[in-house]
């Protein structure tokens, strides 16, 4: 699975991107989520306010539930705004 980190997510878990073996007890994106935040105090720290984060699984947004797999993108990034 490879993983994009954007914006001050980037920063707080050190890299842009990065590819990752999905645990087989991983099957959506809270899963995926909470998995991560155990990985690393980085990874920890960035994903401490989900409420914060925003997912999109090979380019569309997600909610928690959507289900992942091996071979999936999926990019973490915080809300956007615009006008």
């Amino acid at each position: 699975m490879k993983l994009l980190y954007f914006a001050w997510l980037r920063a707080r878990v050190g890299c842009a991107e990065e590819e990752v073996a999905l645990p087989p007890q991983v099957r959506d994106v809270a899963g995926l989520l909470d998995w991560l935040r155990g990985r690393s105090d980085r990874h920890a720290e960035a994903l401490r306010s989900l409420g914060l984060i925003r997912v999109a699984v090979n380019q569309d947004y997600v909610g928690p539930a959507h289900p992942v797999r091996e071979g999936d993108e999926v990019a973490l990034f915080p809300p956007v705004t615009g006008g």
